[in-house]
């Protein structure tokens, strides 16, 4: 009875998902194009052929380095303002702490359309960033426009729009910490900072760590910001790994757009478990 309750669930996961990966990870290992869609018995069986024109395409090394970039720089600095705000919020903020959540918590919410609108605006030549910063005799650059600062751009606008996540979870972690231990060390003579690095961010290690995997998952994929604000450019320079996967498979060579995903997926599956082992209990 209870696999016949289970079986649509086990018949939807089956179909939409399960036979898709499986269908995903054999293709990887074939040159199968939108070409070979009316005649699947002409595709070839290339082994890890595909991998290996894949690290040999400028296109997809750019994709990699690029990724590598938003992530190193956009997850330790989107873990470090939420976490900020976290302790604000936890210690500092006593007034409107309700409406500092919820403004801080909008972002996440809303669409990516209206947020790249919003910055898209602000990040133009005669944008209000270039206005704040010649209001300080500051000459703000063509932001989306320039291959130098096209990705800090857009790494910018991700660390605004994810904060919000990681602040509700941090906060939820900085309430669970026993008040009773910070007031002993506190009466102990040991100062605010000490409290923070010796007791509060080692009690917080299970929640950085479930921050870090999170944004790990979301950074690594990032593909909405490119394809809206800048379309892969200036001269690639803002091309993510996911956003090459969609023009490969855009262009119909189904194969490499196989493989460039699962090259995604071995690069989540390997920083999670650097993280795993980075913010592992030292006890």
């Amino acid at each position: 009875m209870a696999y016949l309750f289970a079986l649509p669930f086990i018949a939807s996961f089956a179909l939409f998902m399960l036979y898709p990966l499986l269908s995903s990870f054999v293709m990887s290992f074939t040159d199968f194009t939108s070409r070979d869609i009316g005649d699947p018995f002409a595709v070839d069986f290339v082994g890890l052929g595909q991998y290996v024109e894949l690290f040999q395409n400028p296109q997809f090394t750019r994709s990699m380095w690029n990724t590598a970039y938003f992530v190193g720089i956009g997850i330790p600095l989107t873990m470090i303002v939420a976490l900020a705000l976290a302790v604000a919020l936890n210690n500092g903020i006593t007034r409107f702490r309700t409406a500092f959540r919820v403004g801080f918590y909008a972002p996440v919410v809303t669409s990516i359309v209206a947020v790249a609108v919003v910055w898209r605006f602000i990040l133009q030549p005669d944008g209000l960033l270039n206005i704040l910063l010649a209001g300080v005799g500051i000459e703000g650059p063509n932001w989306l426009n320039d291959p130098i600062w096209a990705m800090p751009s857009l790494i910018m606008m991700a660390v605004w729009r994810n904060m919000g996540t990681l602040m509700i979870i941090f906060l939820a972690g900085l309430q669970n910490i026993p008040q009773d231990v910070l007031e002993a060390a506190e009466v102990d003579g040991a100062g605010a900072w000490q409290r923070f690095a010796r007791i509060t961010l080692p009690m917080l290690r299970p929640t950085l760590l479930l921050g870090a995997i999170l944004l790990s998952v979301g950074f690594l994929q990032f593909f909405e910001e490119p394809f809206v604000m800048t379309k892969g450019g200036p001269l690639s320079s803002t091309l993510s790994i996911s956003y090459f996967t969609f023009n490969q498979f855009g262009f119909g060579n189904y194969g490499t757009a196989s493989a460039a995903s699962y090259v995604l997926f071995i690069a989540i599956a390997l920083l999670s478990l650097f993280q795993f082992r980075f913010f592992r209990s030292k006890a």
